[in-house]
């Protein structure tokens, strides 16, 4: 079942210009973070590979393994696994593999040692978000234990990584507390013994921001799609739109109560537009009552609360038709809503949206000259 008429384009093009203006911020040394079926917008490692990043990073193994059945041959690392994971398979594929705890170690080691080849590791430090990394105190310990296996032949650390908490805000002291205790990890590693060729510390917004600058690789997924976490530059294209039609219409009477509850009732007569999307397909409910959508080239506000299959739009003096075409949100440039101003109306932020938007909208992929859904070309150069 689709949501009928309704179509979430991904605009390759502006993927590719964000992904050529990072590769330009970074001096190439850009890995493209495709996690969650890249932010929502899909395959699109073709583009970013062949626009400039020379990498991808994705969470899990499941979906490096899937980067992989693609045809990609790029570098690929995954850093979010539990110690149940199929290493053996990320192994056999040639995954770089992140590693925070003993327990993922010496799984990736068992793995390595089944498959017959070296795993590549990059050891992964918490540095302030007390999420994924490593703790502090327990830091030395993973890298004498990384040693170790490297002394099997079963793992070679080829890397050390950590993610920065704060760098949406370049004020604030806690990014220089960071950034010491990640070049502290940097050098107990060394210290005991490793040889990581590539350190990397900053996301897209520690890299607008410039806290994360300094090591050898960035890692930009947000800004690959336009989102800007920092606030602080009007150079990214927005890469989605959503587009839909009028089920049907009617004309109401002052004093009409919309949806469930009844939390908003018309001033005067009007009219109502009713659009096949919900918050089953992704629309935050919490934005009822303040979204807006595109109708006949001018704003309508969206009244009533969500329905999962359904909103209801006040379209005023003018009456719709069914089919209509109707835009939810989009790159901004046509007076329509984007996906930063839903983020608002939502009390949520725009990664929350671009990756919401369930199975029933259908997808598309266009650049300005064609309409595709591609595979992924290849580099050699391991992260």
């Amino acid at each position: 079942m689709t949501a009928s008429g309704s179509l979430l384009t991904v605009h390759d093009d502006a993927i590719r210009a964000n992904t050529t203006f990072f590769a330009a911020l970074t001096g190439g040394r850009l890995m493209a973070v495709l996690k969650a079926d890249g932010f929502g917008h899909g395959a699109v490692a073709r583009s970013v590979l062949e626009a400039g990043a020379g990498s991808v990073g994705v969470t899990s193994v499941d979906e490096a393994l899937a980067v992989r059945a693609e045809g990609v041959t790029a570098p690929v690392l995954s850093w979010l696994n539990p110690p149940d994971a199929d290493f053996a398979a990320a192994v056999g594929a040639d995954v770089a593999l992140a590693v925070a705890d003993p327990a993922v170690l010496v799984a990736v080691v068992v793995a390595a040692r089944a498959v017959g080849r070296a795993a590549r590791v990059h050891l992964h430090v918490d540095v302030g978000m007390a999420r994924e990394g490593c703790a502090p105190a327990d830091w030395a310990a993973l890298c004498s234990l990384a040693r170790e296996a490297e002394g099997t032949g079963a793992v070679r650390v080829v890397g050390v990584m950590g993610h920065m908490s704060s760098a949406d805000r370049p004020e604030d002291d806690q990014n220089v507390r960071e950034r010491l205790l990640f070049g502290n990890a940097v050098r107990t590693a060394r210290r005991r013994g490793l040889t990581p060729s590539t350190v990397h510390l900053a996301a897209t917004a520690a890299t607008l921001t410039g806290v994360g600058a300094g090591f050898d690789l960035h890692r930009i997924g947000a800004g690959l799609f336009g989102i800007d976490p920092s606030g602080t530059t009007d150079r990214l294209r927005p890469a989605l739109s959503l587009t839909t039609a009028v089920v049907s219409s009617r004309s109401a009477r002052a004093g009409t109560r919309i949806g469930y509850g009844g939390t908003s009732t018309t001033a005067s007569a009007t009219n109502l537009a009713l659009l096949p999307l919900g918050y089953g397909d992704g629309l935050p409910r919490a934005a009822s009552g303040r979204a807006e959508v595109l109708v006949r080239g001018r704003r309508c506000p969206v009244v009533g609360r969500f329905s999962m299959d359904s909103v209801v739009v006040d379209t005023g003096t003018e009456r719709t038709s069914p089919g209509e075409p109707v835009t939810m949100f989009g790159p901004g440039d046509g007076g329509e809503p984007t996906v930063a101003e839903w983020a608002a109306w939502a009390g949520t932020i725009p990664h929350e949206l671009v990756t919401r938007i369930g199975s029933r909208v259908a997808r598309v992929h266009r650049t300005s000259t064609s309409t595709s859904t591609s595979t992924n070309p290849s580099t050699e150069e391991h992260p």
